[in-house]
């Protein structure tokens, strides 16, 4: 079982790096008393209860008071960390899997404790509902995902589902009931593909049912173990208005906020994302009789072309990326030169502009190489996740709330792509980040702390109550 670390008296989460990892009992019994100075002045704190409240009067506001409770994060993130927990202290939680289906089924008992009626959708979304004074209204929506990488961490997609789960809970604790009705999405398959969120943007064909998912099922197989329809996930798609906005709570995996010593960071824009199957053919043959001058080697190609995926990526001006992160030779043996070698090309940007042009240039770039190696090479784009810019309203909302709490806060862009960008396409978004240790993620050495999970509810449960409060 992996454990989380606790925040010894006296001193920040940032403070006692390097110390050993201590149990969950004795972070719930340390753990608020040991906040006094990291405690943000935002916020008032039960030491006895480990609560963190929203103060009276932040932000200019008045009336009753929510307070997330640090215990109760942490509580459910220790529970969580036990499904599908790995000998390293990471988890293996893919999507449809037996660990990804208890996590579900632990977590739809905590929507319900928190007054939320749960269902799957077509699209194998979890999602718990708690109705609004007033019906009608769009529903705020707010989550993440529960699914992780084979080997992953235990804070990716848990961290946003748990404070988003816990901003809700703290609202109606308070006795603050929203107009709003609000929805708590708990994603299907993020981590490979966005499948769910992007089901309910309409872009998901329906030969992507027949991909493969982490632990040999096929997408549509993982689907329907967690109770969604395949077949008609056409039905499952959304259309504009059916949120009335959505917050999503998640990681940074990436440094800026950990080396920086800032709080939270809010969210400009995330990244689009284009993925291709390259395609190398040559020519078979023995590789002890066919000397080097004459063979039309495909994994000479592949070779220079991964090369020239870097070289030209970084020397072109911006912030693009591009990687390889996935290569195959064919037939695959020691004493062949292979025939046909396949691996996946991946760049994003915030700018789809800038993605399609710099694909362009690689693409000719791997032309010329395989021509002069007497090779052929073959582009299929496979994956399309769009960038998406965060509602500029929202964004100042939760620069603001951020703010007023007392946190140190920063607008940044996304690098890694989320279930909101799919979200972007019928509904305004914004985004919340928490700090990464050293921007690590997708590990075992992944993580954040409960505290600074906290820290990302508080803010979730006010921007939901101010966005409820704001004039339509």
């Amino acid at each position: 079982m992996s454990q989380i670390p606790a925040f010894p008296h006296g001193r920040t989460d940032r403070e006692r790096r390097g110390s050993s990892p201590l149990s969950r009992r004795q972070l719930l019994l340390r753990g608020a008393a040991g906040l006094t100075a990291a405690a943000a002045p935002g916020l008032v704190r039960d030491a006895a209860g480990g609560h963190f409240g929203l103060r009276t009067g932040a932000g200019g506001q008045t009336g009753p008071r929510a307070e997330v409770r640090l215990d109760r994060v942490a509580d459910r993130m220790e529970q969580l960390s036990r499904i599908g927990a790995g000998p390293d202290g990471g988890i293996s939680r893919t999507a449809g899997s037996d660990a990804d289906l208890a996590a579900r089924e632990l977590y739809a008992g905590w929507l319900r404790e928190a007054g939320c009626e749960v269902r799957t959708d077509l699209a194998g979304n979890q999602i718990g509902r708690l109705e609004g004074s007033e019906p009608s209204l769009a529903p705020l929506a707010t989550g993440s995902h529960l699914d992780s990488v084979p080997s992953g961490g235990n804070f990716d997609g848990a961290a946003g589902c748990v404070a988003s789960l816990e901003a809700v809970a703290a609202l109606g604790e308070a006795g603050i009931r929203l107009r709003h009705p609000v929805e708590i999405l708990n994603f299907f398959n993020e981590e490979n593909g966005k499948t769910g969120s992007r089901v309910l943007a309409g872009e998901v064909a329906p030969e992507e049912m027949d991909l493969p998912a982490y632990g040999g099922m096929t997408l549509g197989e993982a689907m329907e173990r967690v109770g969604g329809s395949p077949e008609r996930i056409a039905e499952a798609a959304l259309a504009p208005g059916a949120f009335e906005s959505f917050l999503e709570l998640h990681i940074e995996q990436g440094p800026t906020l950990d080396s920086e010593g800032l709080d939270i960071g809010v969210v400009e824009g995330i990244v689009g994302i284009r993925r291709f199957r390259v395609t190398v053919t040559g020519v078979a043959n023995h590789a002890g009789t066919t000397a080097m001058a004459i063979r039309r080697d495909p994994m000479v190609t592949a070779a220079r072309i991964v090369a020239a995926v870097h070289d030209e990526t970084l020397e072109r001006p911006g912030r693009q990326v591009a990687t390889v992160g996935y290569l195959e030779a064919r037939p695959g043996a020691a004493n062949v030169i292979p025939g046909e070698v396949e691996f996946t090309l991946e760049v994003r940007d915030l700018s789809m502009e800038v993605i399609a042009s710099h694909y362009e240039r690689l693409r000719a770039v791997a032309q010329e190489i395989a021509a002069r190696n007497g090779t052929e090479v073959h582009f299929e784009p496979y994956y399309l996740s769009r960038a998406a810019p965060c509602d500029p309203a929202l964004v100042d909302l939760v620069f603001d709330v951020a703010g007023d709490l007392g946190f140190r806060r920063v607008r940044m862009p996304s690098g890694a792509g989320h279930d909101a960008q799919s979200i972007a396409v019928f509904a305004p978004i914004g985004m919340v980040f928490v700090p990464s240790r050293d921007g690590i993620s997708h590990s075992p050495r992944e993580w954040t702390s409960i505290e600074e999970i906290t820290n990302g509810a508080a803010v979730i449960a006010e921007a939901l109550r101010r966005r409820d409060e704001a004039p339509a």
